[in-house]
């Protein structure tokens, strides 16, 4: 099991590959969330903000 960790010596590259990778995995999952979010704020924030006779 060890060596399964271990990797052959290579272990720091092939872990921080993993980690990058499910670092990216995961930003491309909240970003879009987080900027629907804020988009929809503004829009209902811009309908606030009209006039009613538009």
């Amino acid at each position: 099991m060890s060596e399964f960790f271990h990797m052959g010596g290579y272990a720091l590259y092939v872990w921080t590959s993993y980690g990058l990778a499910l670092v990216i995995l995961v930003a491309n999952l909240v970003w879009p969330l987080r900027r629907r979010k804020k988009q929809l704020a503004q829009i209902k924030r811009r309908l606030r903000q009209a006039p009613a006779g538009r």
